[in-house]
């Protein structure tokens, strides 16, 4: 099946975000039943949401995750953690939504988006490892 505009834009900025490595294997690994979702998250998500003009990509990774921290959604965290150094967020940046989110979203929420954004963050080389 051809692929829809929508989804080629969307597909676009999903791999300049998360890379074409990640975007490129989920989209390779689905199957049929798989790749429904795959459709509904590159058009919707990334294809119509992430394009619009109204917010800036950075402003748009902060919100993901400030949402995420939320939900308690800690492999999207890590994932939207990388995104978000890639979109130009710094990791004060990300502290600072952490704080906040832990505020509004409560102690447990936010621990463990912290521990997931730190662990991401030092596998990237934005944050030193601690020596033991």
């Amino acid at each position: 099946m051809a692929e829809s505009e929508m989804f080629e834009k969307g597909l676009e900025v999903r791999r300049a975000v998360l890379g074409a490595e990640y975007v490129d294997g989920s989209i390779a690994k689905a199957d049929d039943f798989m790749m429904a979702f795959q459709r509904i998250t590159t058009e919707w998500c990334w294809g119509y949401a992430w394009t619009r003009p109204g917010l800036p990509r950075k402003t748009r990774s902060l919100l993901n995750l400030a949402m995420l921290t939320a939900l308690g959604k800690v492999p999207e965290i890590k994932l939207h953690v990388k995104g978000a150094l890639a979109n130009g967020v710094s990791v004060d940046e990300i502290k600072e939504v952490l704080i906040h989110a832990s505020v509004y979203c409560g102690i447990p929420a936010g621990l463990d988006a912290f521990k997931a954004a730190h662990e991401v963050l030092v596998a990237e080389g934005a944050l030193p490892a601690k020596k033991a």
